[in-house]
């Protein structure tokens, strides 16, 4: 493990140890969240330790929030108890808990998360320039705080008596996949018996981030015009389910080029194109990967499969 993530409550009576902050969701199975919390049983006064995962959909930017309205809705959460130890949590088995536990020395308390497989991945809304604070989006987060009350696991907690990471699932993306999509139109021009065939292909249905992407064009032209130019879009569709359905779509490539197909020929090439983020940053809504603080993402990774909707 190369390296160790680390965060100390403000009293410094416990912190909150990861090895990792991107957890992969590969459809079947979701990697389990296991780190390590360490306790200073002087600083509690009887108090116990608790670690809680929670899945949030923030729909409104957070300096909207005002007194006992929060645009933010939890979609999962689950609490454990790690100190004083109920058996709830896990025993350090996991090789990342090792390590964690051996940083942490003597003090150190193992937990684990199992997280469902129906919940959505890590994805951000870009905000507009002049927005601050966190963006709309799904975020996962783990927080280790001190419990005020000594019942319960819902008890709130003080600001001092806390530390969290926020963590990303992220979308496993398969080395092996089938060919790519193929679709095939037919145009006729005013005034013309005879029509223009055209066919699009991908040579594969996956791609990551930053890849180009090949489409192979073929142009069948039986009439007497010329195609002057030839268009290609990608467009992101956003689904966004809360309340209500919405969802919009969004360009984000536009590319022409001056190839001509003249009257009764045919044309085949293989274009290259890549969307990326950095030619898309002024867009507001377009949906982008999980972000963790002070770090770059990229355009929203494809859902494999259908998220959460309760």
């Amino acid at each position: 493990m190369a390296k160790v993530f680390r965060k100390r409550s403000v009293n410094g009576s416990i912190s909150l140890y990861l090895g990792r902050r991107d957890f992969v969701d590969r459809i079947d199975t979701v990697d389990t969240v296991d780190g390590v919390v360490k306790v200073d049983p002087a600083e509690l006064k009887g108090r116990k330790v608790l670690v809680q995962l929670a899945c949030a959909f923030r729909y409104g930017r957070d300096d909207l929030d005002v007194i006992d309205l929060s645009f933010k809705r939890h979609i999962w959460s689950q609490t454990i108890q790690v100190y004083p130890a109920t058996g709830e949590a896990d025993l350090a088995t996991t090789p990342t808990q090792e390590i964690l536990v051996k940083k942490a020395g003597d003090q150190g308390h193992p937990f684990t998360f199992t997280l469902p497989k129906d919940l959505p991945c890590s994805v951000s809304i870009q905000p507009a320039a002049r927005h601050a604070g966190k963006p709309c989006g799904v975020d996962f987060e783990v927080k280790a705080y001190i419990g005020n009350e000594q019942d319960g696991l819902k008890e709130k907690e003080d600001n001092i008596d806390s530390c969290s990471f926020i963590i990303r699932k992220i979308q496993y993306a398969p080395s092996r996949t089938s060919a790519g999509p193929r679709a095939s139109i037919k145009k006729r021009f005013l005034m013309c018996t005879k029509a223009v065939f055209l066919e699009a292909s991908l040579d594969k249905e996956v791609y990551c981030h930053g890849e180009p992407i090949s489409i192979t064009v073929k142009i069948n032209n039986n009439t007497g015009k010329v195609v002057k130019k030839i268009r290609i879009t990608i467009d992101q569709t956003t689904d966004v389910l809360l309340y209500s359905a919405d969802k919009y779509t969004t360009s984000i490539l536009y590319e022409e080029f001056a190839d001509q197909v003249h009257g009764n020929t045919t044309f085949e090439k293989v274009y290259q194109v890549t969307p990326l983020l950095g030619n898309n940053k002024d867009k507001l809504g377009l949906a982008l990967d999980g972000k963790l603080k002070d770090e770059d993402t990229d355009l929203a990774s494809t859902t494999l499969q259908t998220a959460w909707h309760g």
